[in-house]
């Protein structure tokens, strides 16, 4: 082990760089993994719901344009940069948030960017038919109104391509293995259509973001969610980040993970969602001056094979989704201030929940990884924060104890919150465990044997998330969610609102129940805030000496 922290140590201090672990991690963690985005690395985000908007275009315009205001905040670098109370955060994801793209290269994927200045339109896809929509008016260099954008999107809409799905849907090779997207990525850019194939992806590639235009009306959450995270392969491209809109308005959001994480596309999301609601975008503006241009149309000449090659991919992503299992739970009994108020941590009120729900459910605790931002530090991404402890395993064993006493649940629960909160700021400050050890392991040079600590096996089961939770909150997503990390697992995704714990559940549908888990979930939630409004009541009922 002293071998391998010297080697690290060495590679901390070379000249010239800049992060340890940054290019590491994006490889092991994103670039090399080579399964589907969706459902093993990207994530969905389901914005508020607006009852007056009842059209998908309309809903649609809106986003863009408030899209595009964040945009130029950020392009103009007006963007304020994020702090928190031990100061700045590192900024550089920030620049893959548009106009990039992740490519299917051989062995470990890159992503490449492209000049915003140079590329001011935006992907819009229906039923599998790729077009490329100007924001920006060529002709007076004036940014489209929503009226315009709205027009271009009716365009679309009514074009006689889009009536049906496309005969060839590429943006299905998108939701499959990395090598097969690659294979096919190949057949397109070669033989005699090659550049016509090649100027259409670059094209979609080089777009600020895509718009996927889908068909259906979706209301309840699961619904919402299964739309968006689910939906259909052949009208998505999963290489960019996307906005997804149905045709009652319902949005949502899907994010391509690999250069950045939830916390930069939530500030973007929360961005578009809050100032519309808010009514800071300005709807109603003046026109961009000139008459548009009809949107472009983006053609793909694929033969019989790929054709074929295609529409499989869609088939198979559709089946891989069929064997998930998601359920939104909308925990509106109390939220975030009411938590406060029995002066707790509300993350760590969250956790000992999902911790509680687990052992209701199983009986027994399970490895635990919650992500913890580090982005204090440059180029940093997370840490784990281990949520399951002796402490959390006690808690919950009292909770399920019919002989021991509310006094006794609350100081084990106590025990557990503190520490779960000094895991999370060790974590925040670079002091975890799991990025070091695995920096560590990244050393172990060919023929030599890993030492002890890796080779109990102990290790592999405690670093198996059967549970990998996250929180990104805010109060204008209805809910967010991911899929499990190992196929026995699940996915736990939650916001803390002020008012309601969101919980969204993934997990494989031969392997677990996602409901049963909101279920115990819901018990959970209950009980603890339950024990611990008896306790203040016999607080109260005490006579005062």
């Amino acid at each position: 082990m002293k071998t391998l922290q010297e080697r690290l140590v060495k590679r901390a201090t070379a000249e010239g760089r800049e992060s340890w672990l940054s290019d590491w991690w994006l490889s092991a963690s994103y670039m090399s993994y080579r399964d589907p985005v969706v459902p093993f690395s990207s994530y969905f985000y389901l914005h508020k719901s607006v009852p007056k908007t009842t059209s998908g275009i309309t809903r649609s315009a809106h986003l863009l344009k408030a899209m595009m205001a964040f945009r130029h905040l950020l392009v103009t670098e007006q963007l304020a940069p994020e702090k928190t109370k031990t100061g700045y955060l590192c900024m550089e994801p920030y620049k893959w948030m548009f106009n990039s793209c992740r490519i299917p290269v051989a062995g470990e994927d890159v992503s490449t960017s492209f000049d915003p200045a140079a590329h001011q339109h935006v992907i819009v896809v229906r039923n599998g038919h790729f077009f490329a929509v100007d924001l920006v008016n060529k002709m007076t260099g004036k940014e489209l109104s929503v009226a315009e954008i709205e027009v271009q999107l009716d365009r679309i809409m009514n074009d006689s391509r889009t009536q049906k799905m496309a005969s060839a849907p590429v943006g299905a090779f998108t939701a499959a293995n990395r090598d097969a997207w690659l294979k096919n990525r190949e057949a397109l850019l070669s033989g005699p259509s090659a550049e016509q194939n090649r100027k259409a992806l670059e094209k979609i590639e080089s777009g600020i973001i895509v718009l996927a235009l889908d068909s259906g009306k979706p209301v309840t959450f699961d619904e919402r969610g299964v739309a968006v995270y689910g939906g259909d392969a052949r009208n998505r491209f999963f290489d960019k980040q996307q906005i997804v809109v149905s045709e009652n308005g319902a949005s949502g959001y899907i994010g391509e993970h690999s250069m950045m994480d939830g916390s930069q596309t939530l500030r973007l999301n929360n961005f578009m969602v809050s100032a519309l609601e808010a009514g800071k975008i300005e709807l109603g503006g003046p026109s961009s001056g000139s008459v548009l241009d009809d949107p472009e149309f983006l053609s793909f000449d694929v033969n019989a094979d790929l054709s074929n090659a295609s529409n499989a991919a869609g088939q198979d992503f559709a089946s891989l989704m069929d064997e998930q299992d998601m359920s939104v739970l909308d925990f509106t009994a109390y939220g975030k201030e009411a938590i406060k108020q029995y002066k707790c941590s509300p993350d760590a009120w969250a956790q000992m929940c999902i911790q509680l729900a687990f052992y209701k459910m199983f009986g027994h605790p399970c490895a635990t990884y919650e992500a913890a931002q580090t982005r204090k530090f440059k180029l940093g991404r997370t840490e784990t924060i281990r949520s399951c402890s002796l402490e959390s395993l006690a808690f919950c064993q009292a909770m399920q104890d019919t002989n021991a006493t509310d006094a006794e649940r609350y100081e084990k629960f106590q025990a557990a919150v503190t520490r779960h909160v000094k895991n999370a700021k060790e974590a925040a400050e670079g002091a975890g465990v799991d990025r070091h050890l695995f920096g560590l392991k990244r050393l172990i040079q060919q023929g030599e044997e890993p030492p002890a600590l890796f080779r109990d096996p102990m290790n592999a089961q405690s670093g198996t998330w059967i549970l990998s939770t996250s929180q990104i909150s805010s109060e204008v997503f209805d809910a967010w969610g991911f899929g499990e990390v190992t196929p026995k697992g699940f996915g736990v995704a939650y916001a803390i609102k002020n008012n309601a714990l969101t919980f969204t559940i993934m997990c494989l549908k031969k392997v677990h129940s996602a409901s049963r888990f909101t279920f115990f979930l819901n018990e959970a939630g209950i009980e603890l805030r339950a024990m611990h409004d008896r306790l203040n009541q016999a607080k109260s009922a005490s006579p005062k000496l």
